[in-house]
This record gives C-alpha cells, structure tokens and sequence, in this order.
C-alpha cells in the first residue's frame, strides 16, 4: 500500500476508509494510534505518510496538485487548539502541542518533501519559529506563507499558514544526483501544460494576470461578477437587496451555489450557507461539523503544492 494515514479520532478514521474505499484519496492504511505510539520504522514501509490526517484534505490536494500516490511525500497538520483563538491558547505549554512529536518522527525517518499546515495565531507564540529551526537543524530548506481560503474562491476567510520542507543532500553521492525533489521526476514535472504541473487542464499553461484558470475555463474574478451586477444601473439604497441582480454563481468550479449577501460598500460578496450547521435531525451531525472543521482546505493546499513543484 502507498499511503500510511495516522488519525486517532475513530470517526475520522472510519472517514477515511470509507474515502479510501470509494478511490477519493490515495490507498493505504489507517492507523488510529496516538502519533506519540508510532514506530518510525513502520511507517518507512510507506510510500507516503500523512498525520492528523483528518478526513485526509492532504491527499486530495496531492492528487488535484497532480503529485502521483506513488511519488514519495509526508504531510501534517499538527492540532490547532493550543493555538486556536477559539481555544484556552495555552500555547507550546498545552498536551496536544505535538509538533515535537511529528518532528521527532521526520528526524528517524527523513523523509524528502513535507507539507504542513497551522493557524495563523500559532506564528504569535513561536511555533513557527521552532519548527524552522528544528527542519534547518535537520538539513532541510523550509518556506512558508500565509494563505486564506477566500484568496482562492472560498466563502470563508480561513487563515493558515502553510509550509514546506525539502531535505537537501547529505552527501556528495546525493548531490552528484540532483536534488532529492528533481531527478527522476522531471519528466513528470513537465507534461501537460505548464513544467511542474501534472494536469491536462490546468491553466497556468495559458494564464493571465488574473490568475489560476479553472478546469471549466472559468476566470471570473469577484471584481468581475459585481461589474456584471453594477452594469444593470442599479443604485445601492434605492433597492432592496433581492431586487438587485446577483452573480450568477460562485467564483469557480469549486464553491457553487454560496448565500448571497449584498454589502454596504455596493458590493455582493458569496457567504457560507447558515443552515447546515443548524440543522437537525441530519445523522452524526457533530461528527461532520467536527471533521470539516479540523480539515484543511485541499483547493488551497493544492496551490501550495503547484506553486513548490512550479518553482523546483
């Protein structure tokens, strides 16, 4: 099996199976053990590794970023609550701080990507600090950047700052070959559509300065839909809001059908719908608010991923 998926809530870990089963995600195994449990020598018999996995957004973002399942790759979204503004923000001092853990795994088994994801608040307290010098201590060459969900179509803002890790060589032998992301992946890097993008559809092979195409072709930008609003002479007080014409759909083909909200500066802008969360009777309905909330978003994870193989 390719995939090793380390997830000790059973909810999310029965999530999994079932992507796993249904081809969603990469196959593989899901291991509800507590990361402080895992052996590294077990997880070297995996092609890729990925912990907190969650309802497994690192995976789909890998295959929409178009990075093979038999491309070797780790992973981690270590647990936001120490951090979270919507928590008791105890900080590096709080239990479920387990960057230490996940880092004492990378330094056994050496992986030569990593991907990762925090809260942005985490940045106040030094986690990111730590984790920069801790990957550098190990060889690896580290970039980050803070990314919200609506920067790429979503209706939420969503801040997170991702990460990557590539380990550089560690010897001449390794060096004489090439970086450990390159080499043998070159081919792949560089078929179908622009070098460092697996797609057939992707855009970029044809981008503007309006970014990103869609794999619809859509390029609607939210600057767009209002001019499409505005273009039909509406005013912005003399009317009620369902009065005036709204966009047609959501930014991409990722976010369809948001609720509509007509802003005091005469501008629409797309908002997550309110009713599921309020929803009753809909079966395990904490269990999907809890695993939607704790995952990452894959659209936004897949950028990063594009934007690392673009630039290597």
């Amino acid at each position: 099996m390719n995939a090793y998926y380390n997830e000790y809530d059973p909810k999310a870990a029965a999530w999994l199976r079932e992507l796993i089963k249904a081809g969603q995600i990469a196959p593989g195994f899901v291991d509800e053990r507590s990361i402080t449990e895992v052996d590294p020598e077990y997880v070297k018999l995996f092609t890729q590794a990925h912990f907190f996995a969650g309802i497994g957004g690192w995976s789909y973002a890998l295959r929409l970023a178009g990075w093979p399942d038999d491309r070797p790759v780790w992973t981690g979204s270590p647990p936001c609550q120490p951090f979270s503004n919507a928590g008791k923000q105890k900080g590096k001092a709080d239990a479920r701080h387990l960057w230490p853990v996940f880092f004492n795994l990378i330094r056994e088994c050496r992986p030569a990507n990593i991907f990762g994801e925090q809260v942005e608040a985490a940045i106040r307290t030094g986690w990111l600090d730590d984790l920069q010098d801790d990957l550098e201590a190990e060889n690896y060459a580290t970039g980050k950047i803070v990314l919200p969900a609506c920067g790429f179509g979503g209706y939420h803002i969503r801040q997170r700052i991702w990460f990557v890790a590539e380990r550089l060589a560690d010897s001449i032998d390794e060096r004489s070959q090439g970086r450990l992301s390159r080499g043998a992946d070159a081919e792949w890097k560089n078929i179908n559509g622009h070098p460092g993008c697996g797609r057939s559809d992707c855009g970029l092979a044809d981008s503007t300065d309006n970014g990103h195409i869609a794999a619809d072709g859509l390029r609607e930008t939210p600057e767009q839909w209002n001019d499409q609003a505005a273009g039909h002479g509406h005013t912005t007080t003399a009317e009620s809001c369902d009065d005036r014409p709204k966009p047609a759909d959501a930014p991409n083909s990722i976010w369809r059908n948001p609720d509509w909200l007509w802003c005091r500066d005469g501008k629409w802008r797309p908002v997550e719908s309110g009713t599921f969360p309020l929803a009753n009777g809909v079966s395990e309905r904490v269990g999907l608010l809890r695993g939607y909330g704790n995952a990452i978003v894959p659209q936004v994870a897949a950028e990063v991923i594009r934007a690392y193989v673009y630039d290597n």
